[in-house]
């Protein structure tokens, strides 16, 4: 980093602190596209022909999945900072709530809101284990006051019919909702299409993946993008366990359509180039460095160029009496049959 992108950005503790936001808080703000970053080493941005100045790459906390350092540009923080309701009105624009305080929020039960949350009203922003492993649901308070506005009719009387065969069906679409607006987030967070392709394939289990990319190379290309899990997650077994299935598409429509969605990232993945591979190797990928025309068999064809004529007649007749003939090259040493090779060697 030079002295003058020094002046010029702040890393992202620093943003927070100056931006009187807590690290989950500051990391949300970065995610809704409400705090701007740049990357890491960006030249300074060019005053646009509006009088703005543009701001170099997605937002996001750590850049495209893969990795990335992003810092945060003085100008934003200080245009943050002008705001008349700062401090307040930023942090209440990534303030979460769970299901009794949404429930407060909204005048209902925290059982009517458990219902419409459930039925795909509203869209988890992030989860957490509680200390009997329960998977507790956490929603942006802002989001909550809009929905209020504009669904009236659900927060008052009798629960649509819809709505009640539904939960009596047994959906819940919390999970799923959660998983689209994390895929959402980090989509918008990478221009690169191998990156995009990584995160759409880290929905997948390994089975799905493996059915829809069938080329071990392209999978093992997009393990290595695959996107950090989020910050939060459990460490122990069970608890971590539960989390990772909250990570992975369950329905069959979900899996289908990110298969979908998988096959047209990686069919622009490809366009752009191809996978990289070991040395030598072959398909459809570009592969890594040189690669060597492959050898040809011994004796695939008459020799030629410097080979005398009746080399072979003269080793013939050297040959020891007792030496039975069994082709043209045998009991010639050098020439018969190879040494039998053994399991797993290679050439």
């Amino acid at each position: 980093m030079t002295v003058e992108e020094g002046a010029r950005t702040l890393a992202l503790t620093r943003a927070a602190q100056e931006l009187a936001l807590r690290q989950d808080e500051f990391q949300r703000a970065v995610q809704m596209g409400l705090v701007r970053t740049v990357p890491a080493g960006a030249p300074a941005p060019v005053a646009s022909p509006t009088g703005g100045t543009g701001v170099c790459g997605p937002p996001g906390v750590s850049g495209p999945p893969g990795g990335g350092r992003r810092r945060v540009e003085r100008a934003e923080v200080d245009r943050l900072r002008a705001a008349s309701d700062f401090p307040e009105g930023l942090r209440e624009r990534v303030r979460t709530v769970g299901t009794t305080e949404a429930a407060d929020l909204l005048s209902i039960t925290p059982d009517r809101f458990t219902k419409l949350a459930r039925t795909g009203h509203f869209s988890p922003v992030r989860f957490y284990l509680n200390r009997y492993r329960a998977v507790v649901w956490l929603y942006l308070a802002g989001e909550l006051g809009e929905f209020a506005l504009t669904h009236q009719r659900l927060l008052s009387g009798r629960l649509p019919q819809e709505v009640r065969d539904r939960i009596d069906a047994g959906e819940d679409r919390r999970p799923r909702n959660w998983r689209a607006r994390r895929l959402g987030l980090l989509l918008r967070a990478t221009e690169d299409r191998w990156a995009r392709a990584a995160a759409i394939a880290s929905l997948l289990g390994p089975l799905q993946l493996a059915e829809v990319v069938d080329d071990q190379h392209e999978r093992a290309h997009l393990d290595r993008l695959r996107p950090q899990p989020p910050s939060g997650m459990p460490e122990s077994g069970t608890a971590r366990e539960i989390a990772d299935r909250l990570m992975l598409a369950d329905d069959p429509d979900e899996i289908l359509w990110h298969r979908m969605s998988l096959t047209l990232a990686l069919d622009e993945a490809r366009e752009e180039h191809q996978a990289p591979r070991p040395m030598g190797g072959a398909g459809r990928g570009r592969a890594v460095g040189p690669t060597r025309p492959p050898r040809p068999p011994a004796f695939s064809r008459p020799p030629t160029g410097r080979t005398r004529p009746g080399l072979l007649d003269r080793l013939r007749r050297r040959r020891r009496p007792d030496t039975e003939v069994t082709g043209d090259t045998a009991g010639v040493e050098g020439l018969g049959d190879a040494p039998p090779r053994q399991a797993g060697s290679t050439r």
